[in-house]
């Protein structure tokens, strides 16, 4: 199969990586690590014992919570192959 001068298996490699990196970014912004807090690190307000051992490491209520998720922004994914005017020259 003619692939120009990428190698064989070239853009499935990059197409991989791509899902790799995003998935680890999101796993790192996800992940609360040591112990949970009893009070919301944000308002002071107590977190509920349920919310604590659901998920290990937890430091905001479920308010704070809901208002960060709701101000997150996706960005946009990582172009690896670049335009394709700059292939063809």
């Amino acid at each position: 199969m003619a692939s120009g001068w990428a190698r064989d298996g070239a853009v499935n490699e990059q197409i991989e990586a791509s899902i790799s990196d995003e998935l680890a970014r999101l796993k790192a912004r996800r992940a609360p690590v040591g112990e949970s807090l009893t009070h919301c690190a944000e308002c002071e307000e107590p977190i509920p014992e349920a919310r604590r051992k659901a998920i290990p490491g937890v430091k905001l209520c479920l308010d704070c919570q809901q208002d960060r998720d709701a101000a997150f922004k996706p960005r946009a994914g990582i172009n690896r192959r670049g335009s394709k005017d700059s292939q063809l020259k």
